[in-house]
């Protein structure tokens, strides 16, 4: 099955889609707002349920967002994460998944962190050559991250 065409990212008035959402400009389905973050119901569902938790503010991708929002971002999923639990929606297992940047998927560039109910049969993969590698690659990788921490 394709995926369907993208979702324009911004408003016909050019205004990012998600910061429209949150200021009330744009049609949502919301589940979680506070002063910080809204959480609405997905339009392009993977998955009946499927959650997004957005920062009001814009900011493009994760390492734009301040380290106490990020904190608090994934803290309103775990929560919401619970709640679809304790709801009807078929939940038998929960993937948070958050695409920094349009190669690993991002559409919208206005951060923003998936909450995907999943089930055995629903039919959503991830595929990747998760073949074990070597332990030199292992850590020349490893000694990259840390010298740029």
């Amino acid at each position: 099955m394709a995926k369907p065409p993208h979702l324009p990212a911004t408003t016909p008035g050019g205004k990012c889609i998600f910061c429209a959402i949150a200021t009330g400009q744009a049609p949502a389905t919301l589940v979680h707002e506070d002063d910080e973050f809204i959480a609405v119901v997905d339009l392009r569902p993977v998955s009946t349920g499927h959650l997004l938790v957005l920062p009001r503010a814009h900011h493009e991708g994760l390492a734009d967002l301040p380290t106490a929002a990020g904190a608090r971002m994934f803290t309103i999923a775990q929560t919401l994460a619970a709640a679809l639990r304790r709801t009807e929606i078929r939940t038998e297992g929960i993937n948070l998944f958050l695409a920094d940047g349009t190669a690993a998927g991002q559409e919208i560039p206005h951060v923003h962190l998936h909450v995907i109910p999943r089930h055995a049969d629903d039919g959503f993969v991830l595929s990747a050559d998760w073949r074990v590698r070597e332990r030199a690659e292992l850590e020349e990788v490893g000694e990259q991250v840390r010298a740029a921490l």
